[in-house]
C-alpha cells in the first residue's frame, strides 16, 4: 500500500539542493526554516533521486512541491523533474546569491522566505 504524504496529504513539500557550497547550505537552511515555521515540510531529495517508492508516493500526494537550488546547475529541480514532478522552482542565483560569495546567515534566509511567501500570495 502506498504511503500518503506524511503531513496529511495536500501539503507543501520542500526539496533543497543542500549542496556542499555556501549556497547549498543556504538552500538547506531556508527549507529547514520553512519546516520550523509550518510553511512547508522539508523532504528528502536523495530519496527521490533513488526512486524510493514511499517517498515518490508521498511526493505525488503533495499539494505543492518546491525546489530550492543554490546555483545554476539546478540539481534539486532536475532531480524532481527526472522523477516526473514539476516543482515550483527557486534558484538562489536569481535572487542575487552567488556560489562562493554568499554569507549564510539569518538575513539571507529571511530574504528568501520573503520572496517565496510574496510569490505565493
Amino acid at each position: 500500500m502506498a504511503e500518503k504524504c506524511t503531513c496529511g496529504g495536500n501539503c507543501t513539500l520542500v526539496f533543497p539542493c543542500s549542496g556542499s557550497s555556501d549556497v547549498g547550505e543556504l538552500a538547506d537552511r531556508i527549507a529547514r526554516r520553512m519546516t520550523k515555521e509550518g510553511i512547508g515540510k522539508m523532504f528528502c531529495l536523495a530519496g527521490i533521486g533513488a526512486h524510493i517508492d514511499g517517498m515518490i508516493e508521498s511526493t505525488k500526494s503533495a499539494g505543492r512541491i518546491i525546489s530550492i537550488d543554490g546555483c545554476p546547475v539546478s540539481c534539486a529541480k532536475k532531480t524532481l523533474e527526472h522523477a516526473g514532478f514539476k516543482p515550483e522552482s527557486y534558484n538562489l542565483k536569481d535572487y542575487g546569491f552567488q556560489k562562493g560569495k554568499t554569507a549564510v546567515d539569518d538575513g539571507a534566509v529571511e530574504k528568501m522566505l520573503k520572496y517565496i511567501s510574496k510569490e505565493n500570495e
